[in-house]
């Protein structure tokens, strides 16, 4: 018999790590106690970007006699829309589904969608162990799969619809041993050009309202031997990045500790990993191995969600912000380590003013990236069973994202989905820096500023069309001439300094203006390097005209400087060129500017 595990995932790049569990874990066991069985079992991973035709003609295709769907809010109106119409095709396939968007309304789904046989609830190693031997059986018994009802019923962690058409529920079961779970990445190939995905550690010890993950408090370690072994074997292939999904990397120290000195021990120069931590979690120990990292080893995601002391407590989270302030401040001076912070809109007790505090104070912290989020109200979560009390009103389709609250409007959320737009493409970017830091001192906050940019935006009609990169500079000059006339040419020169500080342009942009650097000035300056090597010491096997393609020069009036971009040698965390102040031969090998 074959059984097909399915995932549709939300990109190409991303791979299911619970479906190759699964598989990894039943192809372990089911093959060594079954020997004489002929149980076949393939994954199938589509994203929603494919047409349903294609999914539906691979899964027909491939003739499975059992399908298994992993459920997230992100893919399941497309997982539903499969299930029913290969059921046209397929009537006597039978369906499971599984993973956090069916397990806590398993009932409701069986119900809302007939064709499901049942829905595997929580963790699903064991648990799809059990009904594949389950399958086996009924196919060595010539029963047409159809599983006897007593049997199901002794399967713990599903939950199915009897022969009599009844729902019946069996008990959560029991986690599995981390330790247990094989190893799925041994066939690397099959995930070429894809993000790996890696887990040392399962269920989280917070209790956050909004998120799925306090709900298994049972916190449980993959052995660190095992967990070596295979960071090496991610090292030894040169992956270029490992996400790991642990909930909250750091909540057991020792743990942290070993894994970060064993990356910083072994670092190959090339992969980068990425965790989820708790900021004010660090302690000195941890602050001192990640701080002297080579820059772009690893790189921190941080959930702040808000800064509202009332907020924090109504959503049961466990912070302490002037610890984590100081921490990420501590881990910015270090400049080694790329930190993206996060903030949840439409929390309970968060108005549109107090959101934008929240913003202040996160912006203030400088992370790389700054993610506006917007609450999604989970099944089966604790935010959930408070809807009633705080107002909420949210999609009822997933994301289930949140339209309104007591405390903020419908009005003020498309607000903040501006705002958000405004800093995807101008602080995320990266693109902007000096220019930003600059225009911010024009403005009360931070979040006033992205605030009247997005209504410049609105204004000029810029949000309903896609822009090219370069265009981005030309309309925040735009903005600058509307609501700063006076200081039009500073901010072009700032403008113009990002712009060359990422791009080795073969063209100068229109935004830029005129050249102030005459061509015999740019021919000297070149003739004169070839010859002597003052700020290009590591150009030796170029000649001037070499030189001239791989760097740029730019005099800045206003800013009273001439700065030389070195693309060769790039920053490795922010991909900046190194500059240098010709002006200032001693300020060369600085990798940063203040304007």
């Amino acid at each position: 018999m074959k059984i097909l595990l399915a995932a549709i995932n939300a990109k190409y790049i991303h791979s299911n790590l619970a479906v190759y569990c699964l598989k990894a874990y039943a192809d372990l066991h089911c093959h060594t106690e079954q020997e004489n069985n002929e149980l076949q079992i393939e994954i199938g991973e589509y994203t929603i970007n494919q047409q349903m035709d294609d999914i539906m003609r691979d899964v027909y295709e491939r003739q499975p006699d059992v399908l298994c769907l992993s459920c997230y809010i992100w893919n399941l109106k497309y997982v539903e829309e499969l299930i029913r119409e290969i059921k046209k095709v397929r009537p006597n396939l039978k369906i499971w589904t599984g993973g956090p968007e069916v397990s806590y309304d398993a009932p409701d789904v069986l119900r809302r969608l007939p064709e499901v046989t049942g829905v595997m609830k929580g963790e699903g190693e064991l648990t799809f162990h059990a009904l594949c031997e389950a399958y086996v059986q009924t196919e060595q018994e010539m029963t047409g799969y159809e599983i006897p009802d007593d049997v199901l019923a002794g399967i713990d962690g599903i939950t199915f619809r009897d022969s009599n058409g009844e729902v019946v529920e069996t008990p959560w079961r029991q986690p599995i041993d981390l330790s247990e779970v094989p190893f799925v990445y041994e066939h690397l190939e099959d995930f070429e050009h894809k993000i790996i995905y890696y887990e040392t550690s399962r269920g989280c010890p917070f209790a956050c309202s909004y998120c799925l993950s306090s709900i298994d408090k049972r916190l449980r370690f993959r052995s660190l031997d095992l967990v070596f072994r295979e960071l090496q074997f991610f090292l030894n292939h040169k992956v270029p990045q490992v996400k790991f999904v642990d909930r909250t990397f750091n909540c057991k120290h020792d743990h942290a500790l070993a894994i970060w000195k064993y990356l910083e021990e072994h670092d190959n120069g090339i992969t980068n990993f990425h965790f989820e931590v708790s900021a004010d979690l660090l302690n000195e120990e941890e602050l001192e191995i990640i701080t002297a990292m080579r820059p772009g080893l690893i790189q921190l995601e941080i959930g702040v969600q808000s800064t509202n002391p009332d907020t924090i407590r109504e959503i049961h989270r466990t912070m302490d912000l002037d610890k984590l302030a100081a921490k990420v401040a501590r881990v910015n001076q270090a400049g080694n380590i790329h930190q993206h912070l996060d903030l949840i809109a439409g929390l309970p007790f968060e108005d549109i003013k107090s959101f934008a505090v929240s913003f202040d104070d996160v912006y203030r912290m400088r992370p790389e990236q700054l993610q506006l989020g917007f609450l999604k109200v989970l099944k089966g979560s604790y935010m959930e069973t408070k809807k009633e009390n705080y107002g909420l009103q949210y999609k009822s389709t997933p994301p289930y994202e949140v339209l309104s609250t007591r405390w903020i409007s419908y009005e003020e959320i498309l607000h903040l989905k501006g705002i958000e737009e405004m800093v995807e493409v101008y602080y995320n970017s990266r693109q902007f820096e000096e220019t930003l830091e600059e225009l911010g001192k024009e403005y009360e906050s931070a979040f006033t500023m992205y605030e009247k940019l997005w209504s410049y935006y609105k204004k000029q009609n810029y949000h309903q069309v896609n822009h090219k990169r370069s265009e981005r500079y030309e309309i925040l000059l735009g903005f600058v001439r509307e609501y700063h006339p006076e200081k039009v040419e500073y901010y072009r020169e700032l403008l113009t300094y990002d712009y060359y500080l990422r791009e080795n342009a073969k063209s100068r942009p229109a935004f830029a203006g005129k050249e102030v650097l005459t061509k015999e000035e740019y021919r000297q300056f070149y003739e004169t390097e070839d010859k002597e090597r003052r700020y290009l010491t590591s150009y030796d096997k170029y000649d001037k005209n070499q030189l001239r393609k791989m760097t740029h020069l730019e005099r800045f009036s206003r800013l009273q400087k001439t700065v030389l971009f070195d693309y060769l040698e790039r920053n490795p965390l922010t991909q900046d060129a190194r500059i240098c102040l010709i002006d200032s031969p001693a300020d060369c090998g600085e990798n940063r500017c203040k304007a």
